[in-house]
C-alpha cells in the first residue's frame, strides 16, 4: 500500500505544478497588458457619473463620453479621463454612455455616435459647444477641460469639432420662436 502511494504522488504533481503554473501565467499575461486597470477604470468613472440630466442642468460645464467595454482605445484613455478629472473635481461632470446599454440608445442616435470614444461637450447652459472623435492624451484632455472650465474656444487639435457660436444663437433663436408658436418648419414665414 505505501509503494502504491508513492508511485501516484509524482503522477499528480507534475499535472499540479502545471496547471499552477499556466494559472500564474495567465494572470500575469493580464495585468502586464493593463486588462484590470482599465477595465476598472472604466467602470469606476461610470460609477461615478451623474445621470446625463442631472449633470446638464447643475450649471457646470458636461462632457459625455460615449464608449464600449470592449473597446481598446476607451480603455487605453480612461486612465487619462480620471486623472484630468481628478484634477477638475466639482468644475465640470465627464458622464460616461455604454453605447451597448440600452438605456443611452436615444442618446446614442441624438449625439449620431458613430466611433468611440465620442465626447459631447457642452457648456456651462447646457448648449453643445462641440465633439470630439477618437482617443485624447492626458494633455489633450487637459486642453479641452480648460477650455470649457474658462468658457474659451475648445483647443484647434485633431478629432475636434467646434460649434459656432452664430450657430447656437441661431439654433437658440428657432427653438426659441418653435416653442412660442411664431415659427414652425411649415410656415411660411
Amino acid at each position: 500500500m505505501n509503494s502504491n502511494n508513492k508511485d501516484s504522488i509524482p503522477t499528480y504533481f507534475p499535472r499540479i505544478f502545471l496547471l499552477i503554473s499556466s494559472l500564474i501565467l495567465a494572470g500575469l499575461i493580464f495585468f502586464l497588458k493593463g486588462g484590470y486597470s482599465s477595465q476598472s477604470q472604466l467602470d469606476h468613472l461610470s460609477r461615478q457619473s451623474l445621470s446625463p440630466d442631472i449633470a446638464l442642468a447643475n450649471g457646470k460645464p458636461t462632457i459625455f463620453e460615449f464608449y464600449a467595454d470592449w473597446c481598446e482605445v476607451c480603455r487605453e484613455m480612461a486612465p487619462y479621463m480620471s486623472s484630468v478629472k481628478a484634477k477638475k473635481e466639482g468644475q465640470i461632470d465627464v458622464v460616461l454612455l455604454n453605447i451597448d446599454n440600452p438605456q443611452w440608445e436615444d442618446l446614442v442616435e441624438k449625439y449620431e455616435v458613430n466611433g468611440i470614444p465620442q465626447l459631447n461637450l457642452f457648456d456651462k447652459n447646457s448648449v453643445p459647444i462641440g465633439v470630439s472623435l477618437g482617443i485624447k492624451n492626458e494633455y489633450e484632455l487637459s486642453e479641452i477641460f480648460n477650455s470649457m472650465i474658462q468658457e474659451t474656444p475648445l483647443p484647434d487639435l485633431s478629432g475636434i469639432s467646434q460649434f459656432s457660436t452664430k450657430t447656437k444663437s441661431l439654433n437658440t433663436q428657432i427653438n426659441q420662436f418653435s416653442q412660442n408658436k411664431i415659427i414652425s418648419p411649415r410656415s411660411h414665414g
